[in-house]
């Protein structure tokens, strides 16, 4: 019932419009009922299907019944039709003669979308939360679930689950390409790492316990699978390491978007292309992402300077990558993106540059301000919302 409400709900901008196309469909039919009533009882000669049109084989009082049913049930499979465009108020910015129709299709479910990544992406994400049905957002397996949903409770995100894809969490190393084994969420903590890239990554334990329930089920409900925004070898990857995980998400029949990072990871993916991090995906998911969002917007001199001084460079799309050029499905206006590794990667604004204070253990009473560029969560969203209304 409520599903109806909530449907015909969508009509009540045009009830004075109804209301009076309704009063005229009734006009015109007692119009045309009076000029059969004279025709019938002055015209001689009149066919037999008049008769039967008219239908004089009933008494009076069952034709109004039968035709009053047959009229109820046309009105209501066409307000039920039409219920299916909303018309909304027009925008002051369109001009005085334009109109915004929207139509949707209400016969699909609210979507479901299921988000692996860490923390501070889940958090990026969260006002996607508000635009689907449910959101469920699988932790990394380092990680404990009790973080997030502490964080879960300060920002009191709607339609937002978080669950652990194993029951305890498990240990991740890292195998850089100088051959130094180190702990995947410790790399940041050795500058003299920040040259490196990570080799391979393993987990320490031989015999990992199986998937919880809840995480099979997040994969196989979803309408899209997210991996990112965060660090691909910390937050996106470790969870592939679960053969078990692997298979469920290759299964899944959601589309699988990646979110490309801004930026290199000193000692992770130093030197790194968009490409490279979808080989990656590739590699460990054993998957090829349906689409890639990639930041498009230039940073400015003086940022990418600073990060430059911390070994990170923004990850941009290289001319050498490009397999071919496709149009974006659904997009009436031809834009188009660029298929690398198989994947359809798409360049949209994504990022803002804010101001982040920092500390040093040595002197944790003084900070500074340092400008750092983050993925911006109202453009992320948006982004993300076009996408889904193309699956």
């Amino acid at each position: 019932m409520k599903n109806i409400f909530n449907r015909l709900n969508a009509l009540r901008y045009l009830i004075p419009s109804l209301s009076l196309t309704f009063a005229g469909v009734v006009l015109l039919s007692l119009g045309v009922a009076y000029l059969f009533i004279h025709a019938y009882r002055t015209v001689e000669g009149l066919p037999d299907v008049v008769w039967w049109l008219t239908l004089q084989f009933l008494p009076r009082p069952w034709r109004g019944v039968l035709l009053l049913g047959a009229g109820l049930a046309v009105l209501a499979g066409g307000i039920w039709q039409l219920s299916g465009v909303v018309v909304i108020p027009r925008p002051s910015q369109l001009p005085a003669d334009g109109e915004l129709v929207l139509g949707y299709d209400r016969a699909k479910r609210p979507r479901r979308i299921a988000v692996i990544s860490g923390g501070a992406g889940m958090l990026v994400l969260s006002g996607l939360s508000e635009q689907v049905d449910r959101m469920t957002c699988i932790v990394p397996v380092t990680d404990p679930v009790e973080y997030y949903y502490r964080a879960s409770g300060l920002l009191n995100q709607p339609n937002v689950y978080y669950v652990v894809p194993t029951p305890m969490p498990l240990e991740v190393i890292a195998e850089l390409d100088d051959s130094t084994l180190i702990d995947v969420r410790h790399i940041h903590l050795h500058p003299e790492l920040a040259d490196r890239r990570v080799q391979r990554l393993r987990l320490t334990q031989a015999n990992p316990p199986p998937l919880t329930r809840v995480t099979v089920e997040a994969l196989q409900e979803a309408d899209a699978i997210v991996l990112g925004p965060g660090s691909l070898f910390e937050s996106i990857l470790p969870n592939f390491l679960l053969a078990e995980f692997a298979e469920a998400v290759r299964k899944s029949p959601a589309k699988k978007i990646f979110v490309c990072n801004l930026m290199t990871e000193p000692g992770r993916t130093t030197g790194f292309r968009v490409a490279d991090h979808i080989r990656a995906i590739k590699e460990y998911a054993g998957i090829t992402p349906d689409y890639v969002l990639v930041n498009a917007q230039r940073i400015d001199p003086e940022t990418t300077r600073i990060y430059a001084a911390a070994h990170q460079s923004p990850v941009y799309l290289d001319p050498g990558d490009y397999e071919e050029l496709a149009t974006l499905p659904g997009d009436v206006h031809g834009r188009r993106g660029v298929i690398i590794e198989g994947s359809m990667v798409i360049e949209a604004d994504l990022s803002a540059a804010v101001i982040q204070y920092t500390t040093s253990l040595d002197n944790p009473q003084q900070s500074r301000a340092v400008r750092v560029l983050r993925h911006d969560g109202q453009k992320l969203t948006a982004a993300l919302l076009e996408l889904l209304r193309r699956v």
